[in-house]
């Protein structure tokens, strides 16, 4: 099977004021949502999209605990480096920051507070990663579009116009946190200059792509689910909705793991092994199910 030549970064940098005193020791994305750590959730989108190269980039203080959480990514058949952000300078900053990574190639970024769950996710993602040039960003239906970034789009969906927390928003699609990009983004991440409170904004990389006219919007219909998990109230909402799909359907949502089993990266085995290092957790017992009905698959005896 083939996979993406695209590398992947995760900005899961920040101070989490919106969530203090529960940020005060640790990353925000380093918090559960329900059964597994935030940071879970938005590599697992990306190894969704079949990206096996993944750069981190967070403060000094939490890179650290993310390496001891993740380690080199070899264990789940992919690659993890990191990066520091010294400072909160805005989300464009992570293209500047991953420019060596990206080596002029391209990529997606995506934010580490931000979960995204529907049937036809991989399609869309898969969609996305064949586009050879521009950029593709994914819009959500809001009821209050003065929060979020904003697109404007025609009646065939082609983006009009891109505002960042509008007053008078020209429409109710947000922008979510990922972002599929060219090999260009890097150098224009370079071209922009901070916003009035000082951040190096994405809607300004965004902007660039659709004045070239190579701006391209894929919207995540009704049926899909996306959680920007900044927020305490956001945080329970997103965890009691994993945990309901999970009790409910006794699948778990954004299983790394799992997906990298299934992309043929890691075997059976060396799942069963990672399992038996926590064997009485709980997620090591749903890893064991897991390999056990892909072995039976694979026999011809399966499921």
């Amino acid at each position: 099977m083939n996979w993406s030549d695209r590398k992947g970064i995760v900005l899961a940098g920040g101070l989490g004021t919106r969530l203090h005193p529960l940020t005060v020791a640790t990353s925000k994305q380093l918090l559960p949502v329900y059964d597994k750590p935030m940071i879970y959730y938005p590599i697992s989108t990306l190894l969704l999209a079949g990206i096996r190269d993944v750069l981190l980039i967070s403060t000094p203080q939490a890179l650290p605990q993310f390496r001891e959480l993740l380690g080199d990514g070899s264990e789940w058949g992919m690659k993890m480096s990191y990066v520091e952000q010294e400072k909160p300078s805005g989300i464009a900053e992570a293209l500047i920051l991953g420019e060596e990574h990206l080596a002029g190639g391209p990529g997606v970024l995506i934010l580490g507070d931000n979960i995204f769950f529907g049937n036809g996710l991989t399609g869309m993602l898969r969609a996305a990663d064949q586009r050879t040039s521009g950029a593709t960003i994914f819009s959500y239906r809001v009821n209050d579009p003065s929060a979020y970034g904003i697109v404007a789009v025609d009646l065939e969906g082609k983006a009009l116009s891109l505002e960042e927390k509008p007053r008078l928003p020209a429409s109710n699609l947000a922008v979510t946190g990922l972002y599929f990009y060219d090999g260009k983004a890097s150098s224009i991440a370079r071209t922009i200059t901070p916003s009035a409170r000082g951040e190096l904004e994405i809607t300004s990389v965004n902007q660039k792509y659709l004045e070239l006219g190579e701006l391209h919007v894929t919207h995540l219909y009704r049926g899909f689910s996306w959680f920007d998990a900044g927020t305490v109230e956001a945080l329970l909402d997103a965890a009691d909705f994993i945990r309901h799909i999970e009790l409910r359907q006794g699948l778990k949502v954004s299983c790394p793991e799992e997906i990298c089993l299934n992309n043929g990266w890691i075997s059976p085995d060396e799942m069963e092994a990672l399992a038996g290092r926590r064997p009485n957790a709980a997620y090591s017992q749903y890893l064991q199910m897991v390999a056990a009905e892909v072995r039976l698959r694979n026999s011809g005896s399966g499921l």
